[in-house]
C-alpha cells in the first residue's frame, strides 16, 4: 500500500487502488508541572475547536492516557486527526488558526510528540 524503496525509505501516499486510506496525524502532549487545570482545560477546548475552524480536518478525536503499562513518559493527552490527503494535512499545518493555537502552548507544554501515518488494515 505504501511505496518505499531502498534508496528512499520514506513512505509515500497509498496508490490509486487504496483510495479509502486515511492519513492520521497523532499528537501527544506532556504538560509542565506548573500548568494549572484551567490552562489544560483551555488547551483541550482550543484543540477541539480547530475542527470547526479548519475544513481539511475530517475527524478529530482525543482522550487522556489511561494505560496501566506506565510507558507514557509523562504524556497525558492524545489527539488523532484524520485527513484525506497529505495536501489537507499540510494545509492544516500552516493554517493561521493552527499556528495561533501552537503559540498558546508554549507556556504550558513540557513536550509534544507527533507522528503521521497512512492507515493500513
Amino acid at each position: 500500500m505504501l511505496a518505499a524503496s531502498k534508496d528512499d525509505p520514506k513512505p509515500t501516499a497509498p496508490d490509486k487502488g487504496a483510495r479509502k486510506a486515511k492519513l492520521q496525524h497523532v499528537v501527544s502532549f506532556k504538560f509542565k508541572d506548573s500548568a494549572t487545570k484551567e490552562q489544560v482545560k483551555a488547551v483541550e477546548e482550543s484543540f477541539r475547536a480547530l475542527k470547526t475552524k479548519i475544513p481539511q480536518i475530517e475527524r478529530l478525536q482525543w482522550g487522556l492516557n489511561n494505560s496501566p503499562e506506565g510507558l507514557n513518559k509523562g504524556f497525558t493527552h492524545c489527539w488523532v486527526l484524520t485527513f484525506a490527503s497529505e495536501a489537507d494535512r499540510d494545509a492544516y499545518l500552516v493554517h493561521a488558526d493552527h499556528k495561533e493555537f501552537g503559540k498558546g502552548l508554549k507556556p504550558v507544554l513540557a513536550d509534544v510528540f507527533v507522528i503521521d501515518f497512512w492507515v493500513k488494515e
